[in-house]
């Protein structure tokens, strides 16, 4: 729990690739192209290759795009690139027998390989549930031999998704039916002896995700199954900013715990750009060691128990503190870096959404009024001259002559250890909120040390994170590594807030005012992650492959477009099928391919209208949105 050691791992041989915990973590990803498109499909796993993917997956959906991966291999190696090849199947059994004789790996959903989602409720008995498991063995077992007859490697890839109903109905659709569901697939294989074996379990919800694949793990061990590698993922991520961010809570969350083996970001974007975010999230441990033995996490969601204090802890949302102490002749123009407009037709101010809920202005004046809302922080000293404009932030040099009577922040390091303290916040200290922050490069570890003190003695003050990261670092990797440090401790309950700056700000007001915009962005980016603070639209949104029917990037982008006011929403964009449905079950509202040129809508699970011309399905959606009431119309104002 305190310092990054990675788990130990079976050893899997994936053609010439080695993979597992004897081996660095790799990176992969996936084709968009149609599988039967052979030259557009090595022109796409060329430029995979070249962007640093170690592992191509090529999707198989019937028996003559297994039947292309020949033609499609052969290129490639005439080529002189032997990266291996996955073949990606779902539904079709005799696809995936063609594709082992081909292919140096393939990957099967457990949830349809042989079963088919209808989301009925069937109660079945234990002599049924038995049948179902026979008849999956009598459609799987062929496959592993021949397999073994071709050394080809294998990843069972559990969504959460796409579970079957006979998965769902007796153990949920949550975590333990996703570990379940590959675990009957698991144990076949051991009967048949078959080890080269790759295992994941992907949700689009990162909780889920990740706590499924901790149970996964605590699962294998109990049973005395082989630790296998694991395949690491969070299912239609998204683009942009927050597909990097939920990624980087799923994957880098495990990656923190010495868990995975390969990583996949699921990007709707071109694939080749899945690498670059995908080994930044690797890197951060290269130099590692391995052990034999697991410390298991949460796996199930709860919250750290906390007090109230005015609008900080017990049932808050999770709270935002922005760093201002570093932005000179602060103007009310400046606010609107974090979320604050002043309206001056009004004098009034507006906020957005993701408007902070308190700014840090460390040793400057509090220059105006501050906008409803919003309370300032200042250092101790600098509170004392005016007390009752904003609150203090306090550190344990500071001769304190009083306090706030409301709120005061105590400023600790994870170093300062609570036990030498505890009675100050047992005792007048009881209205303090405290401010954690670490400068170890293991944060998230040292982090947890220090909670887990706090959750020894019982301590409910509650805790804001504080993290500091240089300010080379270039955007992509600072929402990388906050979203890992904060993420990783948010989705298992702890932390009431969020407070991220950097080291230097620029000299340049307007790029220390844009440094601050993305420093906000992320904050409440890595909070909607978790799902601990909702605060916009969230896009299910699949990376594309060769099955989908449309232009994913190009719909995505307009229904983001169109709908990237409407606080709180869950919309799903799925290229076809295959997760479609599934997917749904967390999400408000689907947009799922379903023909060519055909779009099918959904409610939740329920299918609402079907083939929606493309051209009409956006329309369509959002008069489904307005028919539900949760539809808003954006107002605009003159602003500052």
């Amino acid at each position: 729990m305190h310092s990054y050691i990675r788990r130990k791992t079976h050893q899997v041989q994936i053609g010439e690739l080695m993979l597992g915990s004897d081996y660095p973590i790799r990176v992969q990803s996936m084709t968009t192209t149609d599988t039967l498109n052979t030259e557009a499909t090595v022109a796409q796993s060329i430029r995979m290759i070249e962007a640093g993917c170690e592992l191509v997956r090529i999707t198989a959906p019937s028996l003559k795009e297994a039947e292309n991966l020949a033609n499609i291999k052969n290129e490639l190696h005439k080529k002189g690139y032997h990266t291996p090849l996955v073949a990606d199947i779902h539904f079709t059994p005799n696809a995936a027998e063609v594709a082992a004789r081909i292919v140096e790996k393939v990957r099967i959903n457990p949830g349809n390989y042989v079963d088919k989602k209808r989301f009925e409720i069937i109660e079945y008995t234990d002599a049924q549930y038995n049948e179902e498991i026979e008849r999956i063995r009598d459609k799987f077992i062929p496959f592993l031999k021949i397999c073994k007859e071709y050394g080809t490697a294998l990843r069972i890839g559990t969504n959460h998704g796409s579970l079957s109903d006979r998965i769902v109905n007796r153990y949920g659709d949550n975590p333990h039916g996703m570990v379940e569901s590959a675990l009957e697939f698991i144990r076949i294989c051991e009967e048949m002896n078959f080890y080269n074996l790759v295992i994941s379990m992907k949700s689009s919800n990162p909780q889920v995700m990740v706590q499924a694949y901790r149970l996964l793990v605590s699962r294998l061990e109990a049973e005395n199954l082989k630790p296998y590698p694991l395949h690491l993922g969070v299912t239609e991520a998204g683009d942009g900013e927050d597909g990097r961010i939920k990624s980087a809570v799923g994957i880098g969350t495990l990656l923190e715990e010495g868990l995975g083996d390969t990583v996949r970001v699921s990007l709707t974007e071109e694939p080749e750009f899945e690498m670059p975010v995908g080994r930044k999230l690797v890197e951060r441990y290269v130099h590692y060691t391995t052990t034999d033995t697991y410390i298991s996490h949460n796996q199930t969601y709860t919250k750290r128990e906390t007090h109230e204090v005015e609008n900080v802890g017990k049932n808050n949302v999770p709270r935002v503190i922005i760093d201002f102490s570093q932005i000179p002749t602060i103007e009310m123009a400046d606010f609107k870096a974090f979320g604050y407009t002043y309206l001056p037709l009004t004098d009034k101010w507006g906020s957005s959404d993701t408007a902070s809920d308190f700014v840090y202005l460390g040793k400057q004046k509090v220059p105006f009024m501050m906008p409803n809302g919003l309370k300032a922080i200042q250092d101790y000293e600098t509170w004392l001259q005016e007390p009752e404009n904003s609150y203090p932030l306090i550190t344990l040099e500071d001769s304190i002559q009083k306090l706030s009577p409301d709120l005061n922040f105590i400023l600790l390091k994870e170093n300062e250890l609570l036990k030498d303290y505890r009675h100050l916040f047992l005792g007048k200290y009881k209205n303090c909120v405290i401010v954690l922050e670490t400068e170890k490069k293991e944060a998230l570890q040292s982090l947890r040390s220090f909670f887990s003190e706090v959750l020894e003695i019982r301590l409910t003050n509650p805790i804001i994170i504080k993290r500091k990261y240089a300010a080379d670092l270039d955007i992509e990797t600072l929402q990388l590594y906050s979203a890992t440090d904060i993420g990783g401790l948010l989705i298992d309950g702890l932390g009431d807030g969020v407070m991220l700056s950097l080291d230097v700000y620029s000299n340049d007001k307007n790029e220390a005012l844009q440094q601050v915009k993305a420093l906000n962005s992320i904050s409440f980016g890595t909070l909607q992650a978790a799902r601990t603070r909702m605060t916009k639209t969230e896009y299910i949104s699949c990376p594309s492959c060769g099955r989908t029917l449309f232009d994913l990037q190009e719909t995505t982008a307009l229904i983001r477009k169109r709908t990237d006011h409407l606080k709180g929403i869950k919309i799903g964009i799925m290229g076809c099928i295959v997760n479609g449905p599934g997917e749904m079950a967390d999400a408000d509202y689907g947009y799922v391919g379903s023909g060519k040129d055909k779009i099918t809508l959904y409610r939740g699970q329920n299918v609402v209208k079907r083939s929606v011309p493309t051209a009409k399905a956006v329309d369509e959606l959002i008069n489904l949105i307005k028919e539900d009431g949760r539809w808003i119309e954006i107002m605009v104002e003159a602003e500052v």
